[in-house]
C-alpha cells in the first residue's frame, strides 16, 4: 500500500487516477506495477506497460497530462543518474558506435517500416497544413524543405540521414537536381536504391564523418538527434566543410526546451539507443562563428498528428506482419509512438527547421509559404 500511495501522490497533480474511469486514467493489472514506477520512475512505467502491468484508453492523453504538470520534473530517478554521469564521462556517439543506431532501431525490418509510414516511408515530422492524410502531409514537408533550400535544376545536394530515400527521390524528380545520401542503417541503404534507382541518386552507407565532397544544399532531416552533445560541434564543421560557400544548409531535428545530455531512459533502452535531443542553446553553440542563422521555424505541433497516424496504420496492417512482431513489440510500439504524441502536445519537445548559411545572404533570406494542395 506504501508504494500505491506514494505513486497516487505522484499522479495526482496531473489529474490521473489509479483505476479511475476516464480514458487517460491508469488500470492496474498487476500490483507490481507500483514498485516499478516508484522505484525506477520513467523506465519502470514503459517496462511495465510493455509487460502488460497496465492500461490506459488514452496513453497520448495520459502522457501530456503528466508533462504538463511537469510532473517527471519533480523527481529524480537512480536509473536517469547514471544516464547522466556516462553522457558526461563517455562519447557514446563516437566513430565506433555511429552504426549502432542503425542495426538497432532502423533495421529491425522494411516490412515494419513500410506498413507503419507513408508511401513515400518519411521517418520525420509531416506538416499537416490543407492535408487530410499523411501521404499529403510528408510531401507537404518534402517540397517545403526543397524550397526552403532554394533547390534548382542541375544543383548538388546531400541528405545526411537519408532513410529510405524519400528526400532524395523527391528532390531528384520534383526539382532535377543530383542527389548524395548517407545512412547507417544497412536495410534503409538497400531498400533507398530500390527506390531511387534509374534517378541521379547515390546512396552510401556511412558517418557523416567520413564523408568528402562539395554540395551545393545540404539538409538533415530527423537525424541531429543521434548525433550527441560532444558532437555537435564536429557535426557543425563537417557540414560547413562540405557545403559550397554560397549555400545553404537545412536542419530539421526534435528540439528540447532545455539541455540535456542522455535520453529518457526508457527510450535510450529499447528505442534509441545513445541518442538524444538537442536545445536551442546547444546548436546556436556549436553554429556559433560557422553559420549564420537565416530562419528558425517551429512545427513541432504537427508531430502530434503525425504519430498518431503511424501508430493508426500499426494497428490497420499488423495482421500482415510475421510473427516476430509480437504482442510484447506491439506494445513497446503503441508506448513509444502514442507517448510521443503526448510530448509533443504538452509541448515540452518541439521540431524545428533551421536554415544556415556560411556567411549570411547578401538580401536576406525569406521563408517561403507552404503551397496549399
Amino acid at each position: 500500500m506504501k508504494f500505491e500511495k506514494a505513486v497516487k501522490n505522484i499522479l495526482s497533480p496531473a489529474g490521473v487516477s489509479i483505476n479511475g474511469d476516464r480514458p487517460w486514467d491508469i488500470r492496474v493489472k498487476n500490483r507490481g506495477f507500483f514498485p516499478k514506477v516508484l522505484l525506477r520512475g520513467s523506465l519502470g512505467l514503459g517496462e511495465s506497460y510493455m509487460a502488460g502491468d497496465w492500461e490506459c484508453e488514452m496513453l497520448d492523453d495520459l502522457v501530456c497530462r503528466i508533462f504538463r504538470a511537469d510532473v517527471p520534473d519533480q523527481i529524480t530517478w537512480t536509473s536517469e543518474a547514471n544516464d547522466w554521469v556516462k553522457a558526461r564521462l563517455f562519447n557514446l556517439q563516437r566513430r565506433g558506435r555511429a552504426f549502432n543506431i542503425g542495426r538497432v532501431h532502423y533495421d529491425i525490418g522494411n516490412d515494419f517500416y513500410a506498413r507503419m509510414l507513408d508511401r513515400r516511408m518519411i521517418y520525420s515530422c509531416a506538416v499537416w497544413d490543407g492535408a487530410s492524410d499523411l501521404d499529403t502531409a510528408q510531401e507537404n514537408k518534402l517540397d517545403l524543405i526543397c524550397r526552403k533550400l532554394g533547390l534548382e535544376q542541375g544543383m548538388t545536394l546531400l541528405d545526411i540521414g537519408c532513410g529510405w530515400g524519400g528526400l532524395a527521390r523527391f528532390a531528384a524528380e520534383r526539382y532535377h537536381v543530383s542527389v548524395t545520401g548517407i545512412t547507417v542503417s544497412r536495410q534503409q541503404a538497400e531498400l533507398a536504391r530500390q527506390h531511387c534507382k534509374k534517378l541521379p541518386v547515390k546512396i552510401l552507407l556511412q558517418d557523416y564523418r567520413n564523408l568528402t565532397g562539395q554540395f551545393d544544399r545540404v539538409a538533415s532531416i530527423g537525424m541531429f538527434e543521434h548525433v550527441g552533445a560532444k558532437n555537435y560541434r564536429t557535426y557543425m564543421r563537417k557540414v560547413h566543410e562540405l557545403l559550397d560557400p554560397g549555400g545553404l544548409f537545412l536542419l530539421h531535428t526534435i528540439g528540447n526546451n532545455r539541455s540535456i545530455h542522455y535520453a529518457d531512459p526508457w527510450i535510450d533502452r529499447y528505442i534509441f539507443p545513445d541518442s538524444v535531443i538537442p536545445s536551442i542553446s546547444q546548436i546556436s553553440k556549436a553554429a556559433e562563428d560557422l553559420w549564420v542563422m537565416e530562419d528558425w521555424h517551429n512545427i513541432g505541433p504537427d508531430y502530434d498528428k503525425t504519430l498518431l497516424a503511424w501508430w493508426d496504420n500499426c494497428e490497420k496492417h499488423w495482421a500482415q506482419l510475421p510473427p516476430r512482431y509480437d504482442e510484447k513489440f506491439k506494445r513497446m510500439w503503441r508506448y513509444y509512438l502514442l507517448a510521443c504524441a503526448g510530448t509533443f502536445r504538452a509541448r515540452k519537445t518541439q521540431v524545428w527547421q533551421i536554415v544556415f548559411s556560411p556567411g549570411g545572404l547578401p538580401d536576406g533570406y525569406r521563408r517561403p509559404a507552404l503551397q496549399k494542395k
